[in-house]
Protein backbone atom coordinates (compact mmCIF):
# COMPACT_ATOMS: atom_id res chain seq x y z
CA UNK A 1 0.00 0.00 0.00
CA UNK A 2 2.89 2.36 0.71
CA UNK A 3 3.78 2.28 -2.99
CA UNK A 4 0.57 4.15 -3.72
CA UNK A 5 1.98 7.17 -1.88
CA UNK A 6 5.51 7.11 -3.25
CA UNK A 7 6.53 10.29 -5.12
CA UNK A 8 6.72 10.07 -8.91
CA UNK A 9 7.32 12.65 -11.61
CA UNK A 10 4.29 14.91 -12.17
CA UNK A 11 4.91 15.23 -15.92
CA UNK A 12 2.33 12.58 -17.04
CA UNK A 13 -0.39 14.22 -14.94
CA UNK A 14 0.35 17.63 -16.43
CA UNK A 15 0.30 16.06 -19.90
CA UNK A 16 -3.08 14.49 -19.26
CA UNK A 17 -4.49 17.68 -17.73
CA UNK A 18 -3.80 19.49 -20.98
CA UNK A 19 -5.11 16.64 -23.15
CA UNK A 20 -8.18 16.29 -20.95
CA UNK A 21 -8.96 20.00 -21.28
CA UNK A 22 -8.50 19.95 -25.06
CA UNK A 23 -10.68 16.86 -25.53
CA UNK A 24 -13.31 18.25 -23.16
CA UNK A 25 -13.43 21.50 -25.12
CA UNK A 26 -13.69 19.61 -28.44
CA UNK A 27 -16.50 17.36 -27.21
CA UNK A 28 -18.54 20.17 -25.67
CA UNK A 29 -18.28 22.50 -28.66
CA UNK A 30 -19.27 19.63 -30.96
CA UNK A 31 -22.37 18.84 -28.90
CA UNK A 32 -23.29 22.52 -28.65
CA UNK A 33 -22.96 23.35 -32.34
CA UNK A 34 -24.25 20.14 -33.89
CA UNK A 35 -26.74 18.64 -31.48
CA UNK A 36 -28.06 21.84 -29.90
CA UNK A 37 -27.78 24.71 -32.38
CA UNK A 38 -28.15 22.65 -35.57
CA UNK A 39 -30.32 19.70 -34.51
CA UNK A 40 -32.17 21.32 -31.61
CA UNK A 41 -31.99 18.20 -29.45
CA UNK A 42 -31.83 20.22 -26.21
CA UNK A 43 -34.82 22.41 -26.92
CA UNK A 44 -37.01 22.35 -23.76
CA UNK A 45 -40.04 22.12 -26.04
CA UNK A 46 -38.87 18.76 -27.39
CA UNK A 47 -39.04 15.42 -25.65
CA UNK A 48 -35.77 14.03 -24.28
CA UNK A 49 -35.16 10.44 -23.24
CA UNK A 50 -33.80 10.51 -19.70
CA UNK A 51 -31.75 7.89 -17.90
CA UNK A 52 -34.10 6.12 -15.53
CA UNK A 53 -33.59 7.64 -12.09
CA UNK A 54 -32.11 10.85 -13.51
CA UNK A 55 -35.24 12.48 -14.87
CA UNK A 56 -34.33 15.62 -12.89
CA UNK A 57 -31.64 16.52 -15.46
CA UNK A 58 -33.56 18.99 -17.61
CA UNK A 59 -32.63 21.30 -20.46
CA UNK A 60 -32.75 25.10 -20.29
CA UNK A 61 -34.35 27.66 -22.60
CA UNK A 62 -32.17 29.90 -24.71
CA UNK A 63 -29.94 31.77 -24.16
CA UNK A 64 -29.24 29.85 -20.95
CA UNK A 65 -28.58 26.54 -22.70
CA UNK A 66 -25.92 28.08 -24.92
CA UNK A 67 -24.52 29.95 -21.92
CA UNK A 68 -24.20 26.60 -20.17
CA UNK A 69 -22.09 25.22 -23.02
CA UNK A 70 -19.96 28.37 -23.09
CA UNK A 71 -19.27 28.04 -19.36
CA UNK A 72 -18.24 24.41 -19.90
CA UNK A 73 -15.85 25.42 -22.68
CA UNK A 74 -14.40 28.19 -20.51
CA UNK A 75 -13.88 25.68 -17.69
CA UNK A 76 -12.03 23.34 -20.07
CA UNK A 77 -9.72 26.20 -21.14
CA UNK A 78 -9.02 27.01 -17.50
CA UNK A 79 -8.18 23.33 -16.94
CA UNK A 80 -5.67 23.46 -19.80
CA UNK A 81 -4.07 26.57 -18.30
CA UNK A 82 -4.30 25.27 -14.75
CA UNK A 83 -6.07 28.43 -13.66
CA UNK A 84 -8.38 28.16 -10.65
CA UNK A 85 -8.00 24.48 -11.40
CA UNK A 86 -10.03 22.92 -8.61
CA UNK A 87 -13.04 25.16 -9.20
CA UNK A 88 -12.76 24.84 -12.98
CA UNK A 89 -12.47 21.04 -12.81
CA UNK A 90 -15.48 20.85 -10.48
CA UNK A 91 -17.58 23.07 -12.74
CA UNK A 92 -16.59 20.95 -15.73
CA UNK A 93 -17.35 17.67 -13.94
CA UNK A 94 -20.80 18.85 -12.86
CA UNK A 95 -21.59 20.38 -16.25
CA UNK A 96 -20.32 17.51 -18.38
CA UNK A 97 -22.19 14.96 -16.29
CA UNK A 98 -25.36 17.03 -16.61
CA UNK A 99 -24.85 17.29 -20.38
CA UNK A 100 -24.40 13.52 -20.53
CA UNK A 101 -27.67 12.97 -18.64
CA UNK A 102 -29.77 15.29 -20.82
CA UNK A 103 -30.44 12.87 -23.67
CA UNK A 104 -30.08 9.09 -23.51
CA UNK A 105 -30.37 8.78 -27.29
CA UNK A 106 -26.90 10.40 -27.48
CA UNK A 107 -25.27 7.82 -25.20
CA UNK A 108 -21.66 7.04 -26.07
CA UNK A 109 -19.24 4.97 -24.04
CA UNK A 110 -16.61 7.69 -24.13
CA UNK A 111 -19.11 10.14 -22.64
CA UNK A 112 -19.68 7.82 -19.69
CA UNK A 113 -15.91 7.31 -19.30
CA UNK A 114 -15.28 11.05 -19.53
CA UNK A 115 -17.77 11.67 -16.72
CA UNK A 116 -15.83 9.40 -14.38
CA UNK A 117 -12.49 10.91 -15.35
CA UNK A 118 -13.89 14.42 -14.91
CA UNK A 119 -14.77 13.74 -11.29
CA UNK A 120 -11.45 12.06 -10.53
CA UNK A 121 -9.54 14.97 -12.06
CA UNK A 122 -11.13 17.31 -9.50
CA UNK A 123 -9.15 15.59 -6.73
CA UNK A 124 -5.79 15.24 -8.51
CA UNK A 125 -3.04 17.89 -8.07
CA UNK A 126 -2.71 18.38 -11.82
CA UNK A 127 -2.07 22.11 -11.37
CA UNK A 128 1.13 21.80 -9.35
CA UNK A 129 3.32 22.28 -12.42
CA UNK A 130 3.04 24.18 -15.70
CA UNK A 131 -0.04 26.04 -14.50
CA UNK A 132 -1.26 29.55 -13.79
CA UNK A 133 -2.01 28.44 -10.23
CA UNK A 134 1.61 27.39 -9.64
CA UNK A 135 2.87 30.79 -10.83
CA UNK A 136 0.52 32.72 -8.58
CA UNK A 137 1.05 30.41 -5.60
CA UNK A 138 4.70 29.25 -5.43
CA UNK A 139 3.93 27.00 -2.46
CA UNK A 140 1.74 24.90 -4.75
CA UNK A 141 4.45 24.05 -7.25
CA UNK A 142 5.87 20.52 -7.11
CA UNK A 143 7.83 18.20 -9.40
CA UNK A 144 6.16 15.10 -7.97
CA UNK A 145 2.82 13.59 -7.10
CA UNK A 146 1.77 10.47 -5.25
CA UNK A 147 1.86 7.35 -7.41
CA UNK A 148 -1.86 6.61 -7.11
CA UNK A 149 -2.61 9.93 -8.81
CA UNK A 150 -1.13 8.50 -12.01
CA UNK A 151 -2.27 4.93 -11.47
CA UNK A 152 -6.03 5.58 -11.29
CA UNK A 153 -6.30 7.11 -14.77
CA UNK A 154 -4.81 4.21 -16.80
CA UNK A 155 -6.86 1.85 -14.62
CA UNK A 156 -9.98 3.23 -16.28
CA UNK A 157 -8.54 2.47 -19.71
CA UNK A 158 -7.49 -1.02 -18.64
CA UNK A 159 -11.08 -1.76 -17.63
CA UNK A 160 -12.37 -0.45 -20.96
CA UNK A 161 -9.93 -2.60 -22.92
CA UNK A 162 -10.44 -5.81 -20.95
CA UNK A 163 -14.23 -5.77 -20.72
CA UNK A 164 -14.40 -4.64 -24.33
CA UNK A 165 -12.40 -7.74 -25.23
CA UNK A 166 -14.61 -10.06 -23.18
CA UNK A 167 -17.69 -8.62 -24.89
CA UNK A 168 -16.18 -9.50 -28.28
CA UNK A 169 -16.16 -13.21 -27.45
CA UNK A 170 -19.46 -13.95 -29.13
CA UNK A 171 -20.37 -15.83 -32.33
CA UNK A 172 -21.43 -12.84 -34.44
CA UNK A 173 -18.30 -10.84 -33.66
CA UNK A 174 -15.92 -13.74 -34.27
CA UNK A 175 -17.70 -14.44 -37.57
CA UNK A 176 -17.05 -10.85 -38.58
CA UNK A 177 -20.76 -10.13 -39.05
CA UNK A 178 -20.94 -6.55 -37.68
CA UNK A 179 -17.68 -5.44 -39.31
CA UNK A 180 -18.67 -7.02 -42.61
CA UNK A 181 -21.73 -4.74 -42.67
CA UNK A 182 -19.86 -1.61 -41.55
CA UNK A 183 -16.90 -2.05 -43.90
CA UNK A 184 -19.20 -2.31 -46.92
CA UNK A 185 -20.23 1.29 -46.18
CA UNK A 186 -16.62 2.51 -46.62
CA UNK A 187 -15.59 0.21 -49.46
CA UNK A 188 -15.60 3.20 -51.83
CA UNK A 189 -13.07 5.13 -49.76
CA UNK A 190 -10.11 6.35 -51.87
CA UNK A 191 -6.97 4.19 -51.59
CA UNK A 192 -8.14 2.12 -48.61
CA UNK A 193 -11.55 1.19 -50.02
CA UNK A 194 -10.37 -2.11 -51.59
CA UNK A 195 -8.79 -3.10 -48.27
CA UNK A 196 -12.01 -2.49 -46.33
CA UNK A 197 -14.00 -4.29 -48.99
CA UNK A 198 -11.86 -7.44 -49.05
CA UNK A 199 -13.70 -10.49 -47.73
CA UNK A 200 -10.95 -11.40 -45.25
CA UNK A 201 -10.73 -7.93 -43.66
CA UNK A 202 -13.76 -8.28 -41.30
CA UNK A 203 -12.32 -11.49 -39.84
CA UNK A 204 -8.84 -10.03 -39.36
CA UNK A 205 -10.20 -6.89 -37.70
CA UNK A 206 -12.64 -8.81 -35.50
CA UNK A 207 -10.11 -11.28 -34.13
CA UNK A 208 -7.26 -8.79 -33.84
CA UNK A 209 -9.55 -6.32 -32.06
CA UNK A 210 -10.57 -8.95 -29.55
CA UNK A 211 -6.98 -10.06 -28.89
CA UNK A 212 -5.79 -6.47 -28.59
CA UNK A 213 -8.48 -5.53 -26.07
CA UNK A 214 -7.91 -8.61 -23.92
CA UNK A 215 -4.12 -8.27 -23.85
CA UNK A 216 -3.54 -4.49 -23.94
CA UNK A 217 -3.95 -3.68 -20.22
CA UNK A 218 -1.53 -6.46 -19.28
CA UNK A 219 1.09 -5.96 -22.00
CA UNK A 220 1.17 -2.23 -21.22
CA UNK A 221 2.37 -3.07 -17.71
CA UNK A 222 5.66 -4.59 -18.82
CA UNK A 223 8.56 -2.68 -20.34
CA UNK A 224 9.42 -5.41 -22.86
CA UNK A 225 5.98 -5.45 -24.43
CA UNK A 226 4.81 -1.88 -23.76
CA UNK A 227 6.19 -0.27 -26.93
CA UNK A 228 4.98 -3.07 -29.16
CA UNK A 229 1.42 -3.05 -27.87
CA UNK A 230 1.34 0.75 -28.07
CA UNK A 231 2.09 0.46 -31.79
CA UNK A 232 -0.89 -1.83 -32.24
CA UNK A 233 -3.05 0.49 -30.12
CA UNK A 234 -2.12 3.48 -32.29
CA UNK A 235 -2.89 1.52 -35.47
CA UNK A 236 -6.18 0.25 -34.02
CA UNK A 237 -7.50 3.62 -32.89
CA UNK A 238 -6.34 5.55 -35.94
CA UNK A 239 -7.97 2.95 -38.18
CA UNK A 240 -11.21 3.31 -36.23
CA UNK A 241 -10.98 7.07 -36.70
CA UNK A 242 -10.88 6.58 -40.46
CA UNK A 243 -13.82 4.20 -40.56
CA UNK A 244 -16.15 5.30 -37.77
CA UNK A 245 -17.41 8.61 -36.41
CA UNK A 246 -16.54 8.11 -32.74
CA UNK A 247 -15.51 11.59 -31.66
CA UNK A 248 -12.76 12.00 -29.09
CA UNK A 249 -12.64 8.36 -27.99
CA UNK A 250 -9.55 7.28 -30.01
CA UNK A 251 -7.53 10.24 -28.73
CA UNK A 252 -8.70 9.72 -25.16
CA UNK A 253 -7.77 6.04 -25.37
CA UNK A 254 -4.30 6.76 -26.77
CA UNK A 255 -3.64 9.39 -24.10
CA UNK A 256 -4.69 7.08 -21.27
CA UNK A 257 -2.62 4.25 -22.75
CA UNK A 258 0.47 6.47 -22.69
CA UNK A 259 0.07 6.83 -18.93
CA UNK A 260 1.20 3.21 -18.57
CA UNK A 261 4.71 4.36 -19.49
CA UNK A 262 7.19 5.35 -16.72
CA UNK A 263 6.63 8.97 -15.60
CA UNK A 264 10.22 9.93 -16.51
CA UNK A 265 9.60 8.97 -20.16
CA UNK A 266 7.38 12.01 -20.57
CA UNK A 267 10.29 14.37 -19.97
CA UNK A 268 12.40 12.37 -22.46
CA UNK A 269 9.65 12.73 -25.05
CA UNK A 270 9.43 16.45 -24.37
CA UNK A 271 13.22 16.79 -24.79
CA UNK A 272 12.98 14.94 -28.09
CA UNK A 273 10.23 17.27 -29.28
CA UNK A 274 12.26 20.31 -28.19
CA UNK A 275 15.04 19.22 -30.54
CA UNK A 276 12.54 18.97 -33.38
CA UNK A 277 10.40 22.01 -32.57
CA UNK A 278 12.57 24.92 -31.47
CA UNK A 279 9.62 26.97 -30.22
CA UNK A 280 9.12 24.46 -27.41
CA UNK A 281 12.52 25.41 -26.01
CA UNK A 282 11.44 29.05 -25.96
CA UNK A 283 8.24 28.06 -24.17
CA UNK A 284 10.26 26.18 -21.55
CA UNK A 285 12.58 29.15 -21.05
CA UNK A 286 9.58 31.43 -20.68
CA UNK A 287 8.09 29.09 -18.08
CA UNK A 288 11.33 28.92 -16.09
CA UNK A 289 11.49 32.69 -16.10
CA UNK A 290 7.99 33.34 -14.80
CA UNK A 291 7.57 30.37 -12.44
CA UNK A 292 9.12 29.83 -9.02
CA UNK A 293 11.97 27.38 -8.76
CA UNK A 294 11.58 24.05 -6.98
CA UNK A 295 14.05 21.78 -5.27
CA UNK A 296 15.56 18.83 -7.18
CA UNK A 297 13.25 15.91 -7.92
CA UNK A 298 14.55 13.63 -5.17
CA UNK A 299 14.30 16.19 -2.41
CA UNK A 300 10.95 17.82 -2.98
CA UNK A 301 7.97 17.40 -0.72
CA UNK A 302 5.16 15.71 -2.60
CA UNK A 303 1.78 17.33 -1.95
CA UNK A 304 -0.94 14.82 -1.11
CA UNK A 305 -3.52 14.71 -3.87
CA UNK A 306 -6.27 13.79 -1.43
CA UNK A 307 -6.37 13.08 2.34
CA UNK A 308 -4.40 9.85 2.67
CA UNK A 309 -6.82 8.22 5.09
CA UNK A 310 -9.52 8.46 2.45
CA UNK A 311 -7.46 7.34 -0.56
CA UNK A 312 -7.65 3.57 -0.01
CA UNK A 313 -11.44 3.47 0.72
CA UNK A 314 -12.22 5.75 -2.25
CA UNK A 315 -9.98 3.82 -4.64
CA UNK A 316 -11.51 0.55 -3.46
CA UNK A 317 -15.03 1.81 -4.14
CA UNK A 318 -14.09 3.09 -7.60
CA UNK A 319 -12.37 -0.19 -8.48
CA UNK A 320 -15.29 -2.31 -7.31
CA UNK A 321 -17.80 -0.19 -9.23
CA UNK A 322 -15.83 -0.54 -12.46
CA UNK A 323 -15.25 -4.26 -12.02
CA UNK A 324 -18.86 -5.10 -11.13
CA UNK A 325 -21.07 -2.87 -13.29
CA UNK A 326 -19.81 -4.30 -16.61
CA UNK A 327 -20.96 -7.72 -15.41
CA UNK A 328 -24.52 -6.59 -14.75
CA UNK A 329 -25.91 -8.04 -17.98
CA UNK A 330 -25.06 -11.57 -16.79
CA UNK A 331 -27.84 -11.09 -14.23
CA UNK A 332 -30.36 -11.33 -17.06
CA UNK A 333 -31.26 -14.20 -19.33
CA UNK A 334 -31.18 -13.69 -23.06
CA UNK A 335 -28.78 -12.10 -25.53
CA UNK A 336 -27.77 -8.68 -24.16
CA UNK A 337 -27.21 -7.39 -27.71
CA UNK A 338 -30.91 -8.06 -28.29
CA UNK A 339 -32.54 -7.17 -24.97
CA UNK A 340 -30.13 -4.28 -24.16
CA UNK A 341 -30.58 -5.16 -20.47
CA UNK A 342 -27.21 -4.32 -18.92
CA UNK A 343 -25.72 -3.18 -22.23
CA UNK A 344 -24.81 0.36 -21.18
CA UNK A 345 -21.75 0.99 -18.96
CA UNK A 346 -20.39 -2.49 -19.82
CA UNK A 347 -17.92 -1.34 -22.53
CA UNK A 348 -19.79 -3.30 -25.17
CA UNK A 349 -18.44 -0.97 -27.85
CA UNK A 350 -19.14 -1.26 -31.58
CA UNK A 351 -20.29 -4.85 -31.17
CA UNK A 352 -23.46 -5.09 -33.17
CA UNK A 353 -25.48 -3.49 -35.88
CA UNK A 354 -29.15 -3.39 -35.06
CA UNK A 355 -32.11 -1.91 -36.89
CA UNK A 356 -35.74 -1.81 -35.87
CA UNK A 357 -39.05 -0.53 -37.14
CA UNK A 358 -42.67 -0.69 -36.11
CA UNK A 359 -45.70 1.19 -34.84
CA UNK A 360 -47.32 2.34 -31.63
CA UNK A 361 -51.07 1.85 -31.30
CA UNK A 362 -53.25 3.67 -28.80
CA UNK A 363 -56.60 2.11 -28.02
CA UNK A 364 -59.27 4.34 -26.48
CA UNK A 365 -61.19 2.10 -24.09
CA UNK A 366 -64.15 4.49 -24.01
CA UNK A 367 -64.71 4.65 -27.78
CA UNK A 368 -62.82 1.50 -28.94
CA UNK A 369 -61.00 3.79 -31.39
CA UNK A 370 -57.46 2.78 -32.35
CA UNK A 371 -54.94 5.45 -33.32
CA UNK A 372 -51.58 4.70 -34.92
CA UNK A 373 -48.89 7.07 -33.72
CA UNK A 374 -46.51 8.78 -36.12
CA UNK A 375 -43.30 8.70 -34.15
CA UNK A 376 -41.73 11.42 -36.30
CA UNK A 377 -44.31 13.85 -34.90
CA UNK A 378 -42.78 13.46 -31.45
CA UNK A 379 -39.10 12.53 -31.81
CA UNK A 380 -35.93 13.64 -33.57
CA UNK A 381 -34.22 11.45 -36.17
CA UNK A 382 -31.60 10.30 -33.65
CA UNK A 383 -34.26 9.42 -31.10
CA UNK A 384 -36.24 7.46 -33.68
CA UNK A 385 -33.11 5.56 -34.69
CA UNK A 386 -32.44 4.50 -31.12
CA UNK A 387 -36.07 4.03 -30.07
CA UNK A 388 -36.83 0.92 -32.13
CA UNK A 389 -33.77 -0.97 -30.87
CA UNK A 390 -33.83 -0.11 -27.14
CA UNK A 391 -36.65 -1.58 -25.02
CA UNK A 392 -36.21 0.91 -22.17
CA UNK A 393 -36.75 3.79 -24.61
CA UNK A 394 -39.76 2.03 -26.14
CA UNK A 395 -41.23 1.77 -22.64
CA UNK A 396 -40.38 5.40 -21.86
CA UNK A 397 -42.02 6.60 -25.06
CA UNK A 398 -45.17 4.63 -24.20
CA UNK A 399 -45.25 6.33 -20.78
CA UNK A 400 -44.78 9.70 -22.48
CA UNK A 401 -47.71 9.02 -24.83
CA UNK A 402 -49.82 8.01 -21.85
CA UNK A 403 -48.98 11.30 -20.11
CA UNK A 404 -49.73 13.39 -23.21
CA UNK A 405 -53.08 11.75 -23.83
CA UNK A 406 -54.05 12.04 -20.18
CA UNK A 407 -53.21 15.75 -20.17
CA UNK A 408 -55.32 16.20 -23.29
CA UNK A 409 -58.24 14.41 -21.63
CA UNK A 410 -58.63 11.74 -24.31
CA UNK A 411 -60.01 9.08 -22.01
CA UNK A 412 -58.77 5.73 -20.77
CA UNK A 413 -56.22 4.24 -23.12
CA UNK A 414 -54.00 1.23 -23.74
CA UNK A 415 -50.70 1.47 -25.62
CA UNK A 416 -49.22 -1.31 -27.72
CA UNK A 417 -45.93 -1.46 -29.61
CA UNK A 418 -45.62 -3.77 -32.61
CA UNK A 419 -41.89 -3.60 -33.31
CA UNK A 420 -39.50 -5.88 -35.20
CA UNK A 421 -35.71 -5.71 -35.27
CA UNK A 422 -32.74 -7.17 -37.10
CA UNK A 423 -29.48 -7.97 -35.31
CA UNK A 424 -26.16 -8.24 -37.18
CA UNK A 425 -27.79 -8.83 -40.53
CA UNK A 426 -29.87 -11.83 -39.42
CA UNK A 427 -33.56 -12.14 -40.26
CA UNK A 428 -36.00 -9.72 -38.68
CA UNK A 429 -37.72 -10.93 -35.54
CA UNK A 430 -40.50 -9.73 -33.32
CA UNK A 431 -38.80 -7.44 -30.81
CA UNK A 432 -41.66 -6.32 -28.54
CA UNK A 433 -44.73 -8.35 -27.68
CA UNK A 434 -47.53 -6.52 -29.56
CA UNK A 435 -50.21 -7.84 -27.21
CA UNK A 436 -48.94 -6.25 -23.99
CA UNK A 437 -50.22 -2.88 -22.86
CA UNK A 438 -47.00 -1.00 -22.17
CA UNK A 439 -48.81 1.80 -20.38
CA UNK A 440 -49.51 -0.61 -17.53
CA UNK A 441 -46.01 -2.08 -17.37
CA UNK A 442 -43.18 -1.06 -15.06
CA UNK A 443 -39.50 -0.98 -15.97
CA UNK A 444 -36.95 -2.24 -13.46
CA UNK A 445 -33.22 -1.87 -14.10
CA UNK A 446 -32.60 -5.10 -12.20
CA UNK A 447 -35.47 -7.25 -13.47
CA UNK A 448 -36.14 -8.75 -16.87
CA UNK A 449 -38.91 -7.26 -18.98
CA UNK A 450 -41.24 -10.03 -20.09
CA UNK A 451 -42.58 -7.96 -22.97
CA UNK A 452 -39.22 -8.20 -24.81
CA UNK A 453 -39.50 -11.11 -27.24
CA UNK A 454 -36.96 -13.93 -27.03
CA UNK A 455 -34.18 -13.83 -29.59
CA UNK A 456 -33.81 -16.92 -31.76
CA UNK A 457 -30.17 -17.39 -32.74
CA UNK A 458 -30.84 -19.76 -35.64
CA UNK A 459 -33.67 -17.92 -37.32
CA UNK A 460 -32.11 -17.53 -40.78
Amino acid sequence: MNKLFQPVDIAPLVFFRVVFGILGFADVIGVWIYYHLYKGYFDPGNYQFKYIGFEWAVTLPEPFMSLFFLVLMAASIFIILGRNYRVSALIFAIGFTWQFLLEKALYLNHGYLFCWISWVMVFLPANCQWSYDAVKNPALKSETVERWSLWILPFFMGVVYFYGGIAKINPDWLNGSPLNIWLKNVANMPLLGPVWGHEITPYIMSWSGMVLDLSAPFLLMFSRTRKWILGFILFFHLTNTLIFQIGIFPWLSISLSLLYFPPTDFRKWFSFLKNKIKKLSKVELWWDRISPQTAPFDSVSTPPAFPRKKVIPCLSIIILIHLIIPLRHYWFDGNVAWTEEGHRYAWRMMLRTKHGYGTFRIKNLDTEEIVRIKVKDYLTDRQRQKLFTHPDMIWQFAQYLKKVWKEEGKGNIEIYADIKARLNGHSRQQFIDPNIDLSKEDYDLFSESEWISTYEMNND
